[in-house]
């Protein structure tokens, strides 16, 4: 019987700190902060488990070779089980998205569970990969803003599913090292997502007042920074040197620096404080990541 623990490792707990900002910042962007949203991070948060447990059941016979110490591979959670508990996580997922959000919130679940489903079974090792799981933070984003206006969260989920892509293609050179030329470009694409994440967005809506400059103004350019401070140094060490460990370093720091950047996106449609709680996650995935890996 595997242990509480074991399971944490299967699903690679700490990393989902990451996930529930997708839906916060899709709700800002969206206009939709209101009651339903702990429901569909919840639901997120179960979806992204979900995908992580389905990844270690598709790779089980490439970490027993390559990563003889993950779960599945060293004998402490069994193949059926990982499925199991894949599926089940799916399923609760869905569930709790369509109780949170209805109708418009399982209009983007199901296509998420999908998308995650797809990555871990058929696109992670084709040229496909990364754009597959990119597609799966964007639409995370998305099922934040199901309980308002998507449209208007569109920049903020291109955003995400842009930062997702640089750390998918870096994650795929965590065994073998990478070549310069990689983190070199995955560097340029983190600069592209921090600009944008500080960009304001260009039509205002006619219902609020006129914002006058202070320090709320200030948030979204200190986190952005804060992200691209984070993440950037980690590739440029990758750039250096690029072996594997250092590798891994950068795709950790990629998943545990993604909170701010949602922060960044949540205090740029206007909830400051909102984003500076995001963001909190970040330092705390680090701690956690210490203790279970979240690559």
């Amino acid at each position: 019987m595997p242990s509480l623990r074991d399971l944490a490792e299967l699903v690679r707990a700490p990393a989902a700190l990451s996930v529930p900002g997708d839906v916060v910042a899709g709700a800002a962007a969206a206009d939709a902060l209101d009651r339903r949203v702990p429901g569909l991070a919840g639901a997120s948060v179960l979806l992204y488990w979900a995908g992580m447990a389905a990844n270690d059941w598709a790779d089980r016979e490439l970490d027993a070779r390559e990563r003889p110490e993950r779960p599945i591979p060293s004998g402490r959670v069994s193949p059926g089980l990982a499925l199991g508990v894949s599926a089940g996580l799916t399923a609760a997922g869905i569930g709790l998205a369509g109780l949170a959000g209805g109708r418009r919130a399982l209009a983007v679940a199901v296509p998420l569970a999908g998308a995650v489903w797809a990555y871990d079974l058929r696109a992670k090792n084709t040229p496909a990969g990364p754009a597959v799981m990119a597609a799966c933070r964007g639409l995370d984003v998305l099922l934040g803003a199901s309980g308002g206006r998507v449209v208007r969260a569109v920049p903020a989920a291109l955003t995400v599913a842009a930062h997702t892509y640089t750390v998918t293609e870096l994650s795929r050179r965590e065994v073998s090292g990478a070549t310069r030329t990689l983190p070199a470009a995955t560097l340029a694409g983190t600069a592209a997502v921090a600009a944008a994440a500080v960009a304001r967005r260009r039509t205002a809506d006619p219902a609020r007042p006129a914002r006058h400059p202070d320090w709320r103004t200030l948030v979204p350019a200190a986190l952005a920074g804060w992200y691209g401070l984070q993440y950037g140094t980690a590739q440029a060490r990758v750039a250096a040197d690029p072996q594997a460990s250092r590798v891994r370093a950068a795709v950790g720091a990629g998943i545990t620096g993604l909170p701010a950047l949602q922060g960044a996106l949540v205090a740029r449609a206007g909830a400051a404080l909102l984003g500076v709680a995001v963001a909190a996650a970040a330092p705390l995935g680090r701690r956690l990541a210490r203790l279970v890996s979240p690559t």
